[in-house]
């Protein structure tokens, strides 16, 4: 007798360990996505593998590339690595991500022994590392779940599937709950190790901070906040739902009704505004504190004090609502530009950058309490500079203004003409124009705010009013389950400030609505939800350090001795707080949780009837296992249960056949018991679709 040779996996252990490793693999892969540091080719092709393998395992879809082809397929890419490195990607590292991401595709869709499925593995856990390094949010931890969840699956699928390939063993029908016993067993083990690995990382200190600033020193920032913006640029940026920073009042409401100020911009050249660089004061912070000193107001307004969370990916400008007079900073120095902005170094750090102020806020729409100061000649002059632009600009300024006497009354004519006579849309132009000023004018005439601000810059200049343009944010919306107020990228805003004679600098802003700004509903709410897990996961995780520890276990330590746990009556009242807050959302949660509840209820049957249909297609196609043929039987036995035919258990299905009174339904039922015995006796997998077919014309009989 010769050696014996290894045996296949039952086919449902192959299945399970398949699908976990896909697992693993989508985990990690969304995880870098979620950092946004995967560009969208690289990422879309991914994503095109790993729904295409999935559906070889789910046997929706055949592809079979020989070796050949992937070796032609291989070497072509390495032969495009030095093109893409110098004339598409223009960068190493991204070339290389490239080349990364294309063979791992490569390998996920031409995998098939236990060295690939290897290779899977370690692919799936060096993308989890590289998330860990690039990402520092709450997405992050819920990839890292998953992924968790997924590798015990599959590393317990794999041993059972080594297993079953030792020695050749006899099909058992107990194989039918394979997925959900494994299934159960990883999510206990998940369980257990997702508490104790959640113990240590909730408690020890997040000194994996300064290791991530070593990893990963620059940062991507926001464009278009600091020195420069070029039109189109903030529409670009609107694009994004991405949260920039997080604003808390000291007052305790929401700061709803104003504008975060960051750069003004004061000179253009027909493509872009910008600030000449240098003529930049360097301002040294005293023991965390800055304080200007506090000037001449023109007109009336109240101060207010709040905090800002700047998100990494914010630019290096800090942004106020009104004029700043005290910041409090852990930073040794800022620096101001003439036009008054506010910048620090563009490195402030992983997990962005905190800030107190306290500033007036004037009331824009009051009247002026005192002559402001004129503008020095030498400003006056940088103000009203201009390129050369359309001449029919020009005309178009003196058009709109056209029966004002005084500077305020020119400036609103023109921002009420803008507001009026132009639409508002995000869509960026399909292609670049020569001046896209004129072509907004009097081609398009719809655009974003970056657009009607300059519109309304340039016009006034024409008219010998000086202005500039400002860039910031809008004020963003109040979370009250946070008390924060969360500002978006797609927030981001252009408005003008004019230098009006007896009025001093004043704000106009010719942008007129949007008409998506309004949508809120569901999805609204559900982002608040988000984002109020999202700044839990800042403060209580990235930002917990040994003295948010030491505070806590005082705490502790101060309630056990007195045994009077006040901090449990606070957090009482908290919930009491969170709860009044979210009254709103009980529509939504009720609708998730109607949801769960019926899948509870009518998910195992759905699943059930589900899996017959494959279980019938795969036997369609001659691919059923031994143990199908009870299945198939089992069912022939219900039919015939329902024309009051039943079948005793003392009964081979030899004798029940023989028992049976001569007639179309007997001879039915012996090629169905024939075709059974061959089927689960003589591992004749062929006849499987004659058993379907035999079972359709007792079904119809």
């Amino acid at each position: 007798m010769g050696p014996r040779t290894p045996a296949a996996s039952p086919k449902v252990v192959e299945r399970f360990f398949e699908f976990s490793l896909l697992g693993m693999l989508a985990s990690g892969y969304f995880a870098v996505v979620a950092s946004g540091y995967l560009d969208w080719p690289t990422a879309a092709l991914t994503l095109a593998g790993l729904c295409l393998r999935g559906l070889m395992v789910a046997g929706v879809v055949e592809l079979e590339l020989s070796n050949r082809l992937v070796a032609a397929i291989t070497v072509g890419y390495i032969g495009f690595y030095p093109l893409d490195y110098y004339f598409v990607s223009g960068s190493f590292l991204t070339a290389t991500v490239h080349l990364v991401f294309f063979l791992a595709v490569l390998k996920l869709l031409t995998a098939k022994t236990n060295r690939d499925y290897n290779y899977v593995k370690m692919i799936a856990a060096m993308e989890l590392l590289a998330a860990a390094i690039l990402s520092a949010n709450l997405s992050f931890f819920v990839f890292l779940t998953l992924f968790l969840l997924f590798a015990i699956a599959s590393f317990a699928s794999s041993e059972v599937r080594r297993s079953t390939q030792l020695r050749r063993s006899v099909v058992r029908g107990g194989l039918l709950a394979f997925p959900r016993r494994l299934g159960t067993l990883s999510v206990f083990l998940f369980g257990g190790i997702l508490v104790m690995t959640a113990g240590l990382f909730f408690v020890l200190p997040r000194t994996a901070r300064a290791a991530l600033e070593r990893f990963v020193p620059q940062r991507y920032r926001l464009p278009g906040f600091s020195n420069e913006v070029r039109l189109g640029q903030i529409g670009e940026i609107k694009q994004s739902s991405a949260p920039v920073m997080h604003v808390r009042s000291y007052g305790g409401e929401g700061l709803l009704q104003v504008r975060w100020r960051g750069a003004a911009l004061t000179q253009f050249d027909g493509k872009r505004w910008f600030n000449p660089p240098g003529n930049e004061e360097l301002l040294k912070v005293e023991h965390g504190v800055l304080a200007f000193k506090r000037s001449r107001h023109w007109r009336p307004g109240r101060d207010v004090a709040y905090q800002v969370h700047l998100n990494d990916i914010a630019a290096d400008t800090l942004f106020f609502a009104g004029t700043p007079e005290t910041i409090s900073i852990n930073l040794p120095f800022l620096r101001r530009t003439r036009s008054g902005s506010i910048l620090v170094s563009p490195r402030f750090g992983l997990g962005g950058l905190n800030y107190g102020v306290y500033s007036f806020l004037e009331d824009e729409s009051a009247e002026v309490s005192a002559t402001p100061d004129p503008l020095t000649p030498l400003a006056r002059d940088e103000l009203l500079l201009m390129p050369n632009i359309d001449a029919r600009i020009r005309s178009l300024a003196r058009e709109m203004t056209a029966g004002a006497t005084t500077d305020l009354e020119k400036a609103r004519e023109l921002e009420y003409g803008l507001r009026k006579n132009y639409g508002y849309t995000l869509q960026l132009l399909p292609a670049a124009v020569a001046d896209p000023l004129s072509h907004f004018l009097f081609v398009r005439k719809k655009g974003h705010c970056e657009y009607f601000a300059s519109a309304m810059a340039v016009m006034l200049r024409t008219l010998g009013i000086p202005s500039r343009v400002i860039t910031g944010f809008q004020s963003g919306v109040y979370n009250p389950m946070t008390g924060w107020q969360l500002v978006r990228a797609s927030d981001a805003h252009s408005w003008v400030e004019a230098w009006i004679t007896g009025r001093g600098w004043t704000t106009f802003d010719p942008t007129p609505p949007d008409p998506g700004s309004a949508a809120g509903g569901v999805m609204a709410r559900l982002g608040l939800f988000f984002d109020a897990a999202e700044q839990f996961w800042q403060d209580w995780v990235l930002s917990y350090d040994l003295d948010r520890q030491i505070v806590l276990a005082s705490r502790v330590e101060e309630s056990g001795r007195r045994l009077r746990f006040r901090w449990i009556e606070n957090t009482g009242a908290w919930f009491k707080t969170t709860a009044r807050a979210s009254l709103g959302y009980v529509p939504a949660v009720a609708g998730a949780i109607g949801f769960v509840v019926l899948s509870a209820f009518y998910g195992p049957a759905l699943a059930r009837w589900w899996r017959g249909r494959l279980r019938v297609r795969r036997l369609q196609r001659g691919e059923g296992e031994a143990s199908d043929a009870t299945l198939l039987y089992h069912r022939m036995l219900g039919l015939l249960k329902k024309r009051g035919i039943q079948k005793p258990p003392w009964l081979t299905p030899a004798e029940f056949v023989r028992v049976l009174p001569a007639s179309e339904l007997s001879l039915l039922v012996d090629d169905l018991t024939s075709a059974y015995n061959e089927f689960r006796f003589g591992g004749r997998r062929d006849v499987a679709p004659r058993m379907v077919l035999l079972l359709d014309q007792l079904e119809k009989l």
